[in-house]
């Protein structure tokens, strides 16, 4: 294990200069050290900070694609929101699973608590007819684009 923290472990990362992420970027993040020791609210803060959820976006001619990796989640403990007309929201919470005196943990790597993804859409995104289903831990959201209007071209005969 390297003390190194490897910053290039993500499948693909964001972009900073993105125009439509709306990610903070957690300068802590993959560090040996615990985050709760640097959060003053306690451990409730640092659980939102810990959980996540990995999320892929594509465009197709005909929509915009995002597929988020949800382990364990059942589709009642995930919201698919709305928000501000442009801005579609990815919200949940891993619950911890409960600790009993006689168990002794090796390794605990899974992220619980809470987690919110948000993204900026473009003008052409259909909000309102965005589509979610989720199926074996991944969501999939499906948000439509409008047309690409054509241009109107007037030819102007020259004189001469």
């Amino acid at each position: 294990m390297s003390i190194i923290p490897n910053f290039f472990n993500r499948r693909r990362s964001s972009n900073v200069f993105d125009p439509f992420s709306l990610e903070v970027w957690d300068p802590f993040e993959g560090l040996p050290f615990p985050q709760q020791s640097l959060l003053p609210f306690g451990d409730e803060g640092s659980s939102f900070a810990r959980a996540s959820a990995l999320v892929d976006w594509k465009e197709t001619p005909e929509a915009h694609v995002f597929k988020a990796d949800l382990p364990g989640l059942k589709k009642e403990e995930v919201k698919v929101e709305v928000e501000d007309g442009r801005v579609l929201q990815i919200s949940g919470e891993r619950t911890r699973e409960e600790e009993k005196r006689s168990d002794t943990w090796h390794r605990v790597e899974r992220s619980s608590g809470r987690f919110v993804r948000r993204f900026r859409l473009p003008e052409n995104a259909k909000m309102e007819l965005v589509k979610a289903a989720m199926e074996n831990g991944v969501l999939t959201v499906t948000v439509p684009k409008a047309e690409a209007k054509k241009r109107d071209v007037k030819s102007i005969d020259i004189s001469g």
